[in-house]
């Protein structure tokens, strides 16, 4: 959520600041701002709205200037408006911050600060930020800064400009991820990659609590008391054009449609062919140690956590351990149980989701095995968990997750699969042949796609539905509730999944004529029970899509459309059953004019609880 974005160098900062800052435009807002220093004063510009409505308000100005700081802003403390957008200002104007995260005790901290004398104008938490470090400032901007974090409670990254330092941009974050981009006479801030890739690809990822003081031919590193230290950049590799649309009309299609080629790069660097197919997890570890474990325990949040309910069909039935599936929010809540001999995996896309962070270190404090699994080399995830196996799903723009969540699927099965073989669950015959059902997975998700007319034609049909329901039963009522989060997510249908044994104990009073029902059908074994579930809700009137095998022809009577996807071993459809209704969520916010790129009240990054 949010979007900050900082230049000091040689160029002109507004077009910089603004190019940036449509880069991370991904990530939700509801106002963009921006505050450039030139010739000893700070010029601040903002506005309630897209990006562009800024740009229009400052296309007639010429706003000069090689140092500036940016920020699109999704409202936490107060309404959407010019006054609460940033950069926010202390009294006099001298200094400038953006701020994401949230000042828990920023309540406290202002009525502190209004019988000092400070009259606030906005009703946003950041404004504090800039009081307090006015307040601080005796001619060091940077001891000024670590005076006022000493005082903040809650989450944040920051960026901070001064009149009267005009060399230097000062950064810091707590619980919220900012990057420093180190270029040639040149460096910059940002929330994430995207905004930098333009400039530059070496990349500093700023640890909590740690300080970063930009100047433009270098930068300077602090923890939270001052003492100044080294660090080293790393390197982006990936390509700008996979930040880019590449001729799709939305991220959102470009990177459905990507997800054969992410499944494949998630897979290709962890098989390796000796006499016969292997897992090779080098990255997690593997040892006899393993075998005594006890339970696995999988955390996340939102489409995470539904890769996590996934997972948890996947280690019970693979590797046979009893396993527990938590929604990170409620976990880091509750007094949850656990010991050093429990596996904990942590799933996030980004890897700076808060709850999930907070879950992950109530476990190590716990003594559990933390096991992240993310997308973001370098996150916070990553850097604080005791192994890493990342999805290599490459960057994902859109607001609704897709490639991510089929690669973390894809990790998972690696995991069980050789958690199953060191626990004596699976055979190595068995595990050879599921390999290679992997490795089929790529190519039978291209197959789906190759279909996609036919999704877009039945949500030209059905988009105006009033209610959708999902339903299935084991590993289908996972892709249940992860289908139905998409489509409400960005088409702003009212849809909700369930069990389909649940069907009679609530939902089914529901159903009428303005229903879609979605039944999924990939689990052979009850396939007369979802029959009779299907049977119940069109007797009511719904309007059935059933998702089931190609060769299977005993739901063709009672459906009123099928979407079909390739045969493979049961337990391994959630990869493939999920494609058609992404596309389908897809098609319907399309059809009812809403952007699936950037949903309305929703963010990438969930970086504040």
């Amino acid at each position: 959520m949010c979007g900050i974005v900082g230049y000091i160098g040689q160029e002109q900062a507004t077009p910089v600041l603004i190019n940036a800052l449509k880069k991370l435009e991904y990530r939700g807002y509801d106002s963009a701002g921006i505050a450039v220093l030139d010739s000893g004063y700070i010029t601040v510009r903002k506005a309630k709205g897209r990006l562009r409505v800024l740009e229009e308000k400052i296309a007639t100005e010429v706003i000069r200037g090689n140092l500036g700081i940016g920020h699109t802003r999704w409202a936490t403390h107060g309404e959407p408006s010019d006054i609460n957008s940033h950069p926010q200002t202390d009294v006099s104007g001298k200094i400038a911050v953006v701020h994401n995260g949230i000042i828990e005790n920023y309540s406290k901290l202002k009525t502190w600060l209004e019988n000092n004398g400070i009259l606030f104008r906005s009703e946003t938490d950041t404004e504090v930020i800039a009081h307090l470090i006015n307040f601080n400032y005796n001619g060091d901007l940077l001891a000024a800064v670590i005076e006022t974090i000493k005082k903040l409670e809650g989450s944040y990254a920051i960026g901070v400009i001064c009149e009267n330092e005009p060399d230097r941009i000062i950064a810091v974050r707590k619980d919220n991820p900012l990057i420093v981009g180190k270029g040639d006479g040149e460096n910059l801030i940002a929330s994430d990659v995207p905004a930098l890739l333009e400039y530059t690809r070496n990349v500093y990822y700023l640890d909590d609590m740690e300080i970063a003081v930009l100047y433009k031919d270098r930068v300077d590193f602090f923890d939270e008391y001052g003492t100044k230290h080294g660090k080293d950049f790393s390197r982006v590799d990936w390509d700008i054009s996979s930040a880019e649309k590449g001729g799709y009309e939305h991220f959102m299609l470009k990177e459905i449609h990507e997800q054969p080629k992410a499944l494949a790069n998630t897979l290709r660097a962890r098989i390796k062919t000796y006499a016969s197919k292997a897992i090779n997890l080098d990255e997690i570890g593997f040892n006899s140690g393993w075998a005594k474990a006890e339970r696995v325990v999988i955390t996340a949040c939102g489409t995470a956590w539904h890769a996590g309910v996934v997972g948890k069909y996947i280690f019970e039935y693979f590797a046979g351990i009893p396993t527990d599936v938590d929604i990170a929010s409620e976990y880091r809540y509750r007094n949850p149980i656990l010991n050093p001999d429990n596996i904990f995996i942590i799933i996030s896309q980004s890897g700076e989701t808060a709850d999930t962070l907070a879950a992950m270190r109530m476990a190590k404090k716990a003594g559990a095995k933390i096991i992240a699994v993310t997308n973001v080399v370098g996150s916070t995830l990553a850097r604080e968990a005791d192994l890493v196996m990342y999805t290599w799903a490459g960057p994902e723009i859109a607001v609704a997750s897709t490639k991510a969540f089929t690669t973390q699927l894809m990790c998972l099965y690696l995991i069980a699969f050789q958690f199953g073989l060191l626990r004596g669950e699976i055979t190595g015959d068995r595990l050879e042949k599921l390999i290679l059902a992997l490795e089929n997975l790529s190519g039978q998700a291209e197959k789906i796609l190759s279909d996609e007319a036919s999704v877009q034609r039945f949500a030209a049909r059905q988009f105006n539905k009033t209610k959708v329901f999902f339903m299935g039963r084991l590993f289908d009522y996972a892709i249940s509730l992860e289908s139905a989060l998409k489509l409400k997510e960005i088409s702003y249908t009212h849809s909700e999944a369930f069990a389909a044994g649940e069907l009679k104990h609530g939902p089914i009073a529901l159903v009428d004529n303005d229903t879609l029902a979605v039944a999924f059908c990939t689990q052979s074994e009850l396939f007369d029970k979802m029959d009779s579930s299907i049977k119940q809700v069109k007797a009511r009137g719904a309007t059935v899509l059933v998702i089931t095998y190609e060769d299977e022809d005993r739901f063709n009577s009672i459906a009123d459309e099928i979407f079909r996807i390739p045969r493979t071993y049961d337990e391994l459809t959630p990869v493939l059953s999920v494609i058609p209704c992404q596309l389908f969520a897809y098609y319907c916010a399309v059809q009812r004019g809403h952007d699936p790129d950037k949903p309305r009240n929703l963010a990438k990054s969930v970086t504040v609880e």
